[in-house]
């Protein structure tokens, strides 16, 4: 049996299999069943304040819908209050009480106050630490990038003033410097950093012309540019590094870890696949040590990230570019017909 205990969130777990934030996991009997499957530990469905913000704004609407349609009449409901995030703070609750790996909170806001207020909320639900999704659609001439970054740092250190559990940060990719950003959140106390959020991106229907919604399912492979920031940052901060999307098979795990991830989270390959995806990774991992002849996971986690290569990290320069105009005869031969 190979030792595949790893860390994150300054959390120790028993394996780098997590299973990211998703509807998956709101079901208590799936639950159970990752972690029975080997999971290290599981994301559970974000609470989303766009989402508590529609909700509201519907059940307002409902509720003053025939109001005034007598004279005599100002109402025809009680005055009901609205429950917020309650529901979603009582299904983490259960979740937490489900199983013994950690579990962790997963929260999107908008404002600066629901960042904090929602943090302390499921910070009191029991969970293990929360994951925080920052993403900031550009759809606002006048920010600039060094404002969202300053307001998002603010956030963090906000939050980790009002509560004791690790945080970590789900980030997108399109950050105008990643790599200076994720060493401001290491140096903010961030105990994680995950690399990368995906989100929904529009798309239009021609024939309707209209905008349609779409299921956002990673594909096999999306973990390449993860795997580049990873094997950039390992040994360049104190925040563990887990990647996300496009993570499918054991090979995947392991190209991650060696360039310096700890963990990495899986989603789409538990929709395509099933929850037994989460076993068979597991077995893959393990029989890959065993023809290397590795015992743990820190023997060869970041060996080939850049501080580990040193001169000869041309995978993570644009160097690698000049490598592929010069051999490309080589490297398309097979293409040939």
């Amino acid at each position: 049996m190979k030792n595949l205990k790893t860390t994150y969130l300054g959390l120790e777990i028993e394996s780098p299999i997590i299973v990211g934030a998703s509807n998956l996991m709101t079901d208590l009997d799936k639950l159970k069943k990752a972690e029975e499957l080997g999971a290290g530990a599981v994301v559970y469905k974000s609470l989303f304040e766009e989402q508590i913000q529609l909700e509201r704004f519907q059940l307002d609407e409902k509720l003053t819908e025939f109001n005034d349609i007598h004279a005599e009449m100002l109402t025809m409901h009680p005055n009901i209050k609205y429950a917020g995030p309650d529901e979603h703070l009582l299904n983490l609750r259960k979740a937490k009480e489900s199983i013994s790996i950690p579990l962790i909170a997963s929260l999107n806001a908008i404002n600066h106050d629901t960042w904090i207020k929602y943090a302390k909320l499921l910070a009191e639900t029991g969970v293990d630490g929360i994951e925080l999704n920052f993403y900031q659609v550009p759809s606002d001439f006048d920010r600039g990038a060094k404002e969202i970054e300053e307001q998002q740092i603010n956030i963090i250190k906000e939050i980790k003033q009002n509560i004791s559990i690790p945080i970590s940060v789900k980030l997108s990719p399109d950050y105008t410097s990643i790599l200076n950003f994720v060493k401001k959140l290491d140096l903010s106390g961030v105990n994680s950093v995950v690399l990368f959020n995906s989100f929904l991106q529009p798309d239009i229907d021609i024939m309707s012309e209209k905008h349609i919604d779409s299921i956002n399912f990673s594909n096999e492979g999306d973990y390449k540019k993860s795997l580049r920031y990873a094997g950039l940052l390992f040994e360049n901060i104190n925040a563990n590094i887990c990647s996300s999307q496009g993570i499918f098979t054991g090979a995947d795990v392991v190209k991650l870890i060696l360039a310096g991830c700890s963990c990495v989270q899986v989603v789409s390959t538990l929709y395509k696949n099933g929850l037994p995806q989460i076993g068979i990774i597991k077995q893959e991992i393990e029989d890959w040590m065993e023809t290397k002849n590795y015992s743990s996971i820190d023997d060869f986690r970041g060996k080939l990230s850049k501080k580990k290569l040193n001169d000869n990290a041309s995978a993570y320069n644009r160097g690698q570019y000049v490598d592929l105009l010069i051999n490309s005869e080589e490297m398309f031969a097979s293409c040939k017909g």
